[in-house]
């Protein structure tokens, strides 16, 4: 026979009965003790009820769940916070087994998402509300205000009864249930749910199961059987569940006796050998077929009214997910669902099969959600509670670079830009933040950094404020807000003027460059020379004077006062390119002048990091500085290069002395620093770009709700414009701000490959026409030739020519002007005929 099973007393009937399957107990912790004698008697323990996730098959092998585990719930309840950027919350817990192993599990799940269970409240089994009230008026004193219950099913809803009372119930609180509270909301008549409007805003989990046909059919018949006083109250999923569980165990006891025909019982010594009070534990027979029924049940597979009903390797049954639900008025509305496989959903998992077993916060959707007070923004969650102390702010109190932060002298006030940017995002968090400045430092010089975010990790300070950089390694002890101020670490090197250079003019181009530009005057001179000869009496003459004419014509393209014009097509198509080459050549040369006359350039050979790196000189870094450890355990500079500087006057002092007389070739600092230095000196300047990338904000305790609100108004400084008014009240004059005129590097010079394709267009252009006009001249003197041969006698003719005659007069004939040419053939077709005498 089966044995259902309600309480303890029913227990102690196993010593009497034999029995082959067990159904209950609704309490975890009598399942625990039942599910140590059901191993005994190697008989099926299957429970609708027991969510404790310590009850597990790898310690009680015949223990079978039809219900959820609190495992998966407590997963849904973190999503849920973690949904809501929640970071602390307080558990009320009844303080059994059930409440114990289940609030477990929320802290496990809760550390997964960065957020914890700040403070548990216990509450005993019987829920009394003097206890209760208790509790619930201690907890107003915390800071979190976020409410996580974890209670058996109870009809009076006390904790809420209670919390009204306490005026706990408003936009002030959220209230999060785990399934216990639609567990008994469902088992309510219709009556008595209309008198729960004091719950608005809770929101909690429910078991999902499906809808069905064969699930209304049973719900049309259960309504029935309350028409006719055969059940008293509604149907919950744990009901629903229950239906489902004596189903399976009747189905397999069935197919168990069809298999095995008959069910025998022997007794079994390690029973006898157990010492359990009051129990007559050595006259109890151990079910011979136990492990056999036990296979059947873990092989059901089958639909019922809670849905999909199969086992996984654990023996509880698949997750069918949970809905989350939200008291609205007297409704309870379903606002979305959630599943291991999708997590926070606006449709069920059955419903999307097939999908994507993996999920991210950007994934997650809920309906809109009425919270306490009819509200539907999101709550805070969290408040700075009425009896806390002030936050302890610890400050660098510095002793350079004071305009940053510092205690000022004689006085206990901490002032500078950091304050102010913290002051004025203060005023925009929606709360009361008190805080007292607690300086860190002795003011005779820079503190080390480092030791000040230890601190705020260590609890002396809450959090810590001032030009603290966010280093990874910084980040992994504490919280930082959004940077409020953009850095990075720079080179500072001595620089000098280029203007005092007699030679300047000569910088823009390379050696090259300048050989290449000459070369090509000259090959223009010819190329125009040769295309202009025959056509342009300026370019004819004595060869002196040609030699002069073609060269000057060349050279003055450069300031277009050319005397002499070109006549010919190809003539003044070279030209067109060539003053376009001219053209870029020129401009190029004037915008690189003109940058190597203004700019500041560096006196150091050092160019980079890499340089500075390479070479052996001492490097200055600021005292306290992070810069060090970089340095040293980073870019692995050996510890006795590095020369610790305390303020600006002495870097100006090491930076001048150099590293030949004892000071240092460069210091490496961080660029709101080094801004502030450079604008008060000007034979120093920054070598390249930041080779860091870093940002300044304030630190916070691991967890700290107040980080993220200080993020969100320090953005709003930012995009109103307030953080740029605050950085030119410290160190704006009325002439510049630091850092607005930037120190560059040398300009590099212009070398050829930079011009290669204009050289090539213009080569090319010039060898095209040089071609062409060689063609034709070959083609007219070869129409002179035989015009001439057809105008002369054959006894004048010579007999034979030489290929040197032939060249001569080629030449000959380019030489003479185009006006002779045509002249000569106009003669040769029209010979005149000679006067008598």
């Amino acid at each position: 026979m089966s044995f259902f099973i309600h309480n303890v007393s029913l227990a102690f009937q196993l010593v009497e009965e034999e029995v082959v399957a067990i159904i209950g107990p609704q309490s975890s912790g009598i399942a625990h003790m039942i599910s140590a004698i059901a191993n005994g008697l190697q008989v099926p323990l299957i429970s609708y009820a027991a969510t404790d996730p310590t009850l597990s098959a790898l310690q009680f092998p015949f223990f079978i769940r039809t219900t959820q585990s609190d495992s998966y719930q407590m997963a849904a309840m973190a999503d849920l916070v973690d949904f809501f950027r929640w970071r602390e919350v307080i558990a009320i817990v009844v303080d059994d087994e059930y409440g114990r192993n289940g609030i477990g599990a929320l802290g496990e799940e809760l550390n997964k998402k960065r957020a914890k269970i700040s403070y548990k409240l216990f509450l005993s089994n019987q829920l009394d509300e003097s206890e209760i009230m208790d509790k619930l008026n201690k907890s107003k004193l915390l800071g979190p205000r976020v409410y996580v219950v974890h209670v058996n099913p109870d009809p009076r809803l006390r904790i809420f009864t209670v919390a009204r009372k306490l005026q706990m119930m408003t936009d002030n609180y959220t209230w999060l249930a785990t399934d216990w509270l639609s567990a008994t909301l469902d088992s309510f008549p219709p009556t008595k749910k209309a008198s729960l409007g004091f719950l608005q805003g809770v929101v909690g989990l429910r078991q999902h199961t499906p809808e069905s046909s064969q699930k209304r059919a049973f719900m049309s018949r259960w309504k029935g059987m309350q028409r006719k006083g055969s059940a008293s109250s509604e149907l919950n999923t744990y009901g629903l569940q229950a239906y489902d569980t004596v189903w399976i165990v009747a189905y397999a006891i069935e197919r168990f006796l069809d298999e095995h025909k008959n069910i025998t019982f022997s007794f079994n010594s390690k029973l006898v050998d157990m010492k359990t009070s009051g129990l007559q534990i050595e006259k109890l027979k151990v079910f011979t077929g136990g492990n056999d029924l036990l296979d059947i049940i873990l092989q059901t597979n089958f639909t019922g009214l809670s849905g999909q009903v199969q086992f996984n390797q654990d023996q509880n049954v698949f997750s069918g997910g949970y809905d989350v639900i939200n008291i609205d008025q007297v409704s309870i509305r379903t606002v979305g669902y959630w599943s291991n496989v999708s997590g926070l959903s606006l449709s069920p998992q059955d419903a999307r099969k097939g999908e994507q077993n993996s999920y991210s916060r950007v994934d997650q959707r809920l309906q809109n959600i009425t919270w306490p007070g009819g509200k539907t923004e999101r709550p805070r969650g969290w408040i700075i509670a009425a009896d806390e102390r002030p936050l302890r702010i610890g400050v660098p109190n510095r002793a350079s670079f004071v305009e940053f932060v510092t205690e000022v002298h004689g006085s206990h006030r901490i002032e500078g830009y950091c304050i102010d940017v913290f002051l004025k995002a203060r005023e925009l968090v929606p709360y009361d933040v008190p805080y007292m400045f607690e300086p860190f430092g002795d003011g005779q010089s820079n503190p080390r950094y480092d030791d000040l975010v230890h601190m705020v990790a260590a609890d002396v300070f809450d959090a810590a404020v001032g030009d603290i950089a966010i280093l990874t390694n910084r980040t992994k002890m504490v919280d930082f807000s959004q940077p409020y101020a953009s850095t990075g670490l720079v080179i500072v090197a001595p620089i000098r003027n280029s203007k005092s250079s007699a030679w300047v003019f000569l910088q823009p181009f390379t050696v090259e460059m300048w050989c290449a530009i000459a070369a090509s005057f000259v090959m223009i001179a010819v190329v125009i020379w040769i295309l202009e000869h025959r056509v342009n009496n300026e370019f004819r003459g004595p060869p002196k004077r040609q030699l002069v004419t073609m060269l000057m014509f060349s050279f003055s393209t450069l300031f277009k006062t050319n005397q002499e014009t070109t006549k010919s097509s190809l003539g003044r198509l070279v030209m067109v390119v060539w003053l376009f080459v001219l053209m870029v050549i020129t401009a190029s040369y004037t915008a690189s002048l003109s940058s190597i006359l203004t700019v500041q350039q560096l006196s150091s050979p050092i160019t980079g990091i890499d340089s500075l790196i390479a070479s052996h000189w001492p490097i200055g870094y600021q005292t306290g500085s992070f810069a060090y450890d970089y340095l040293s355990d980073s870019l692995y500079i050996p510890r006795s290069r590095l020369v610790s500087l305390g303020s600006p006057e002495e870097y100006e002092s090491a930076l001048r002395r150099g590293p030949s007389d004892g000071g240092v070739a460069a210091i490496v600092d961080e660029l709101l620093y080094v801004e502030l230095f450079l604008s008060k000196q000007k034979d120093f300047g920054i070598i390249g770009q930041p080779f860091t990338r870093a940002g300044w904000g304030f630190a916070f305790q691991r967890d700290s709700p107040l980080a993220v609100d200080m993020s969100t108004a320090i953005l709003s400084l930012s995009e109103s414009g307030e953080l740029q008014k605050i950085r030119e009240k410290w160190f704006c004059t009325m002439r510049s701000c630091p850092g607005e005129k930037k120190n560059r590097q040398e300009p590099n010079k212009l070398n050829l490959i930079s011009f290669w394709g204009l050289y090539l267009l213009c080569g090319a252009f010039c060898l095209t026409a040089i071609l062409v006009f060689l063609v034709r001249m070959v083609c007219q003197f070869a129409r002179y030739k035989r015009r001439q041969m057809q105008s002369s006698s054959p006894s004048t003719m010579p007999s034979s020519t030489r290929c040197s005659q032939v060249i001569r007069h080629f030449f000959d004939f380019i030489d003479e002007k185009e006006e002779v040419i045509k002249k000569m053939f106009s003669q040769c077709e029209n010979p005149q005929p000679q006067a008598s005498s």
